[in-house]
């Protein structure tokens, strides 16, 4: 199991917790994070019962599965229980499970049972009520799961019955470069980057892929076409959006939702921009992008040096890999020239996947994997715009750490990190110590920050040699971001 301690160690805190009345814990995620295969882990290290919804079975059916189970973990005819009530069977799994010294019972994608039995959650809570109370079912653990972020959400807001009453509200991330250049055997960091800006870092990829991965830049020339790009293939960016994207009943069927986040996946970052191409007044995308914003298709940041400048990004890197590639090659991939369809849209990969990937990569870098010491006690790291005015023009930052306080930032790092195929060179830095005036006029605290450039490509030795003789700059190469080593020049280092 990788990159998943912190999420174990909770779910085992919450198994363990003396409590001796129910305890509910809520587990959420996208489809393919991994989600399955932690709690079944646990479930098998409690001696505990997993059970797994079905979507598009019916209650009748879903009820008698559920009772199979049971009576499987019991060791009973399942013909004793097989036509229980949905209280039943609750109370019956949990008391069977809270028998075995700490078992957990888990059930997976709860929506697809809400879809005709939406009464479940209110059965738990009468459950959980009842055993606080110290009447009915006297002890145990319950975590319910799924991947419908909407429904997943929606369980512990307001007035909903498990308000209050989960333990635990755990949601699982994607791995970031590292990991699944780990998972997936990756040893050449180029091709790493690539297959994470493909398919991102839900884990439950690499089962799907028929051909080993790519070990090279040529390689993934090779491995695209027979897999993202082969309809053919579960790979398939077509189909695998699609299912991404119908996985959550409240979107089935919106085209406002899809044609929302097509737009997006565009280059629309805001919502002024995304009514603009759709035709739409900003006013009445307000909803249906907070909709897909807390369904986790995507993302909404705001700039902390420009608080009304939203930024608006797809969750999915393969959704954005079909909106940007897949699709503007239909039909020479549905007419199996998928190798011809990549070389065509490599220039767009370059410029519109990869390079914003490298960008995202990098502050996810900064965040979690490098020296906690590079970003001091700065609470944010993101990017941002700065204008110069003289020039009367907006430059980008793509990485920067910053703590805001009443209006005024002090800035700890300043970075660039553009996915170009060259060396960076002593001009990249002649630029941030632009930035890092610019910042200054603009009277943010810029006096500690260090300046960072990161590459995918090496340093020219003039860079290297100026940044060690400056002492405040940092250099990030890009096995550095895959493998989680050492940068080139560390800030202060001679």
């Amino acid at each position: 199991m990788l990159s998943r301690d912190a999420e174990w160690a909770a779910l085992a805190q919450f198994v363990r917790h003396p409590d001796p009345r129910l305890r509910l814990g809520v587990v959420s995620g996208r489809r393919r994070v991994g989600k399955s295969y932690l709690l079944r882990a646990l479930a098998e290290a409690t001696d505990g019962l997993y059970v797994s919804a079905v979507a598009e079975e019916g209650v009748v059916a879903a009820r008698r599965r559920l009772a199979a189970e049971i009576a499987r973990y019991a060791g009973i005819g399942p013909e004793l229980i097989a036509d229980a009530s949905w209280e039943s069977l609750l109370s019956t799994a949990i008391e069977l499970t809270a028998r075995r010294r700490g078992g957990v019972f888990v059930i997976d994608e709860l929506p697809y049972w809400m879809a005709h039995s939406p009464e479940l959650p209110g059965l738990l809570q009468l459950l959980y009520d009842q055993s606080q109370a110290g009447q009915g079912v006297t002890g145990g653990r319950v975590i319910v799961c799924g991947s419908a972020m909407s429904v997943m959400n929606n369980l512990l807001s307001g007035t909903k019955a498990l308000r209050g009453r989960a333990a635990i509200d755990l949601c699982l991330h994607p791995f970031d470069l590292a990991t699944t250049a780990r998972h997936w055997g990756i040893g050449d960091p180029a091709a790493a980057l690539r297959v994470h800006a493909i398919l991102g870092g839900a884990p439950g990829y690499r089962n799907l892929a028929n051909v080993d991965p790519p070990q090279s830049t040529d390689e993934l020339d090779d491995w695209a076409p027979v897999t993202v790009l082969d309809p053919r293939q579960a790979l398939f960016s077509g189909s695998e959006a699609e299912y991404l994207l119908r996985e959550d009943p409240k979107f089935t069927g919106s085209t406002l939702h899809y044609a929302i986040i097509n737009a997006v996946a565009n280059g629309a970052t805001s919502p002024a921009k995304i009514g603009g191409l759709l035709e739409q007044p900003r006013s009445s995308l307000t909803r249906p992008i907070g909709a897909l914003v807390s369904a986790g298709y995507l993302r909404y940041d705001t700039d902390p040096l420009w608080e009304r400048r939203p930024v608006i990004t797809v969750a999915d890197p393969i959704v954005r890999f079909h909106n940007l590639i897949t699709v503007p090659q239909r039909d020479l991939v549905e007419t199996g020239q998928s190798t011809e369809a990549w070389r065509r849209s490599r220039p767009t990969f370059v410029a519109r996947v990869l390079g914003p990937h490298f960008e995202s990569c990098a502050r996810a870098w900064l965040r979690g994997q490098a020296d906690p010491a590079l970003r001091g006690h700065a609470s944010v790291v993101t990017g941002t715009v700065v204008n110069d005015r003289k020039g009367q023009a907006k430059n980008e930052i793509d990485v920067v750490a910053l703590d805001k306080r009443a209006g005024r930032a002090e800035i700890r790092l300043i970075g660039e990190a553009k996915a170009t195929v060259t060396r960076r060179s002593a001009a990249d830095l002649d630029r941030l110590d632009r930035l890092k005036e610019l910042l200054a006029e603009h009277g943010h605290d810029t006096g500690s920050a260090v300046l960072a450039l990161f590459s995918m490509e090496g340093f020219q030795p003039d860079l290297v040699s100026t940044a060690r003789r400056r002492g405040d700059v940092l250099l990030v190469g890009l096995p550095a971001l895959v493998d989680a080593g050492d940068p080139v020049v560390v800030p202060g280092a001679r």
